[in-house]
């Protein structure tokens, strides 16, 4: 029925919902993503601005993790967070991309040199947008004399463990396995975010909000590369059908 009252929308629908459009549905989910992130990042930032209920959460959580800090435990959050710090950072994404390079994935190696220094920049830029102060105690388990929101920390787990789960979401089409790859990154941006948060270094909506920030940027940068190696391939396909045709 669409397609006979609206063809123009049907085949416009149609081509954002087929699989083999270069602008089809790989980008109609980035673009869902990416809407869903910035939402999420906007409202949480909206009432940290704003002072809202998060804000006394915030308070109460940063205060219980530090008054229940203890050993073993505080060591091993200090070795995870630190890992992910920017220097730990700097050296899994170039061992990434190591990976990438020897493996002869040009496009992933692309997207990563998007998604990993320009969304550390972004985090940058955004601390300085809202320049929110880190949680602060008599006896603090570790100093910093940056700003709080969002949390790089957070941010850089989400575009590094979200890349790689990008990347074998692809190779793995077995239900269990994607389910297990995207529960796996997740759990590793959860364990940094804790990190952070037991070290009192950050608040929940500090993390939450770099969560957000990291896949709306993840989900941007995979998307456009995706999209430019879609429109090469049938570029090169076309070439090749014209050529053929002449021969």
């Amino acid at each position: 029925m669409l397609s006979i009252l609206f063809p123009r929308l049907h085949r416009f629908v149609a081509a954002r919902l087929s699989p083999q459009e270069a602008t089809g549905l790989h980008m109609t989910i980035g673009l869902a993503l990416l809407v869903a992130a910035a939402w999420v990042f906007g409202g949480i930032a909206e009432d940290v601005v704003d002072g809202d209920d998060i804000t006394v959460l915030d308070a109460w959580l940063a205060n219980w993790l530090h008054h229940h800090a203890a050993e073993p435990m505080t060591s091993v959050m200090l070795v995870i967070t630190h890992w992910h710090s920017m220097v730990g950072s700097a050296i899994m994404a170039l061992l990434l991309a190591a990976f990438f390079y020897v493996r002869k994935l040009h496009y992933w190696l692309l997207a990563e040199l998007f998604v990993v220094p320009g969304g550390m920049l972004l985090n940058v830029l955004l601390k300085y947008v809202f320049q929110r102060a880190r949680p602060s105690f008599d006896e603090p388990l570790l100093t910093l004399a940056t700003y709080s929101f969002p949390s790089g920390h957070t941010a850089n787990a989400a575009l590094l463990y979200g890349l790689i789960g990008c990347w074998l979401w692809l190779r793995y089409r077995r239900a269990r396995a994607r389910a297990a790859i995207v529960g796996a990154a997740c759990a590793m941006v959860a364990l940094v975010a804790f990190s952070r948060m037991y070290l009192g270094v950050h608040y929940l909506s500090d993390v939450l909000a770099a969560a957000a920030e990291g896949v709306a940027w993840l989900a941007v940068c995979v998307t456009g590369v995706s999209t430019l190696r879609r429109r090469r391939a049938i570029r090169a396909a076309r070439q090749s059908a014209i050529e053929g045709s002449l021969n």
